[in-house]
């Protein structure tokens, strides 16, 4: 794979536009910052069909059981975390179903792993750690695009038969690399140079809600636009529950609590049952049958 000297990529250049970075007032630098940053949004619009096939192949391997996995060293590796912790009380997911390697392990996620970047073979062995296989999805993020750690992880996973995506900072031509999806967020030079947790952290993170958002959305996770698989696991999540169900229904907020009960805390089948007057394992039943698809299964129920 061909790589460029780390000085010569796009996220270490210095940006001519804040080449004054020291003496601006707070005011100036707040809307420098501002300015920079819509960058990240034009990054994201360019990338749009490669984060489209991340969507579609992420959410085809997961119909067939299997995982997605991030996996980073530094600001990368901690945002794959971040989105990975936050797909089960989201999605109801299982843990396992959506996980997110930092080099270092968890103890990376609050102290500084940049040292442990440098080894590819610990990427390739977190690979076999995590069992990867040929069902899964592999994202390594990179930001800079050349972290060892991301490249061994990636070269194993696909002699693995696994599916892999890419996501860098820098164009091809700095880095080249052989995967399934090649996702470049071209949002160019930090404020502060090569301070990549700045404007490619940023995009990093709007990509990975993209991704793992527009994945669920194709795995029946969502109903128009509520997270019918929230797992009601504390107040708030409780409260959402039984806001979802009022206002799709129009039960009120007692009469919800009563549903949300009997269909054992679960909001997707609670719908279902409401709607269709089935009880609890018929409405799995359904839902199982269109592959936890609620439109699918309300739909089929009235061509009966």
């Amino acid at each position: 794979m061909h790589m460029e000297e780390r000085g010569h990529l796009l996220t270490e250049q210095a940006n001519p536009e804040s080449q004054h970075l020291d003496q601006l007032s707070p005011l100036k630098l707040v809307d420098l910052f501002n300015r920079e940053d819509a960058n990240v949004i034009r990054a994201i619009a360019d990338a749009r069909e490669a984060l489209a096939e991340a969507i579609s192949c992420t959410a085809d391997a997961m119909r067939q059981g299997g995982r997605l996995f991030y996996i980073g060293a530094g600001t990368s590796g901690r945002l794959g975390v971040l989105d990975a912790a936050e797909c089960p009380p989201t999605f109801c997911t299982q843990p396992e179903q959506v996980q997110g390697i930092i080099a270092g392990g968890a103890g990376a996620l609050v102290r500084s792993s940049e040292d442990l970047e440098d080894r590819a073979d610990d990427g390739a062995a977190a690979i076999a750690q995590h069992q990867i296989r040929d069902r899964d999805v592999v994202v390594g993020i990179t930001a800079g695009g050349t972290t060892p750690y991301v490249h061994g992880a990636l070269l194993a996973a696909r002699q693995r038969g696994a599916t892999t995506i890419f996501i860098a900072c820098v164009p091809p031509d700095q880095v080249e690399i052989a995967v399934d999806v090649d996702i470049r967020l071209l949002v160019g030079p930090e404020i502060l140079a090569g301070s990549t947790r700045l404007k490619a952290g940023t995009v990093t993170k709007l990509a990975l809600n993209i991704i793992s958002t527009g994945t669920m959305v194709q795995l029946g996770k969502v109903y128009g636009n509520r997270m019918v698989d929230v797992a009601v696991t504390n107040t708030k999540l409780h409260d959402r529950a039984l806001r979802i169900l009022s206002d799709l229904t129009d039960l009120s907020r007692e009469d919800a609590a009563i549903l949300l009960e009997r269909s054992d805390r679960n909001v997707k089948r609670a719908l279902l049952m409401h709607w269709t007057g089935l009880g609890k394992d018929e409405s799995d039943r359904l839902l199982a049958e269109h592959h936890g698809h609620l439109r699918k299964a309300i739909n089929a129920t009235r061509l009966s």
